[in-house]
């Protein structure tokens, strides 16, 4: 990315490797173990 250009067009700017990754793996995992707990009946 060309970070000078497109700053003066985005909000925020995510350098990648890292990005959003983890935070998106992070967000799945969490609604995962949710899903599994409402499936039998624990509600967290």
């Amino acid at each position: 990315i060309d970070f000078e250009p497109v700053s003066k067009i985005v909000q925020y700017i995510t350098p990648v490797p890292g990005g959003v990754g983890p935070m998106t793996v992070a967000m799945l995992l969490e609604n995962t173990i949710q899903a599994a707990a409402l499936q039998v009946g624990i509600r967290l």
